[in-house]
């Protein structure tokens, strides 16, 4: 998936990474999105609706501007509750098949 964040933040979409973590297993990682949301760090953890509002501030969008993509539908389900558009994740085809259709862009992965 930090592929795909890669390659949708480099067609020009604010990206967010949200963890239910104190820190990133790779510190390479935060160069890849426009902000880090970690629980440990914020006092909030997924699928808490805040975690994600917390995201949204961060890129400066509304949740309503924002996609979440996680694999467990829980968390998909807790972005959705805070006003995002969810995407449970099962495979890379599908996933990038819907970011593609949500905001209109070829990603050729």
């Amino acid at each position: 998936m930090d592929a795909v964040a890669r390659t949708v933040r480099g067609a020009g979409v604010r990206t967010a990474v949200v963890s239910n973590a104190d820190r990133l297993a790779d510190p390479a990682l935060p160069d890849a999105f426009d902000a880090v949301v970690l629980s440990g760090v914020v006092g909030y953890a997924k699928p808490d609706a805040e975690i994600y509002r917390l995201a949204a501030r961060r890129l400066g969008l509304e949740p309503g501007e924002c996609v979440f993509v996680d694999d467990l539908r829980r968390n998909v389900d807790g972005a959705v509750a805070a006003g995002m558009v969810g995407i449970h994740h099962s495979d890379i085809e599908s996933t990038v098949m819907e970011l593609q259709a949500l905001f209109d862009i070829e990603l050729g992965l």
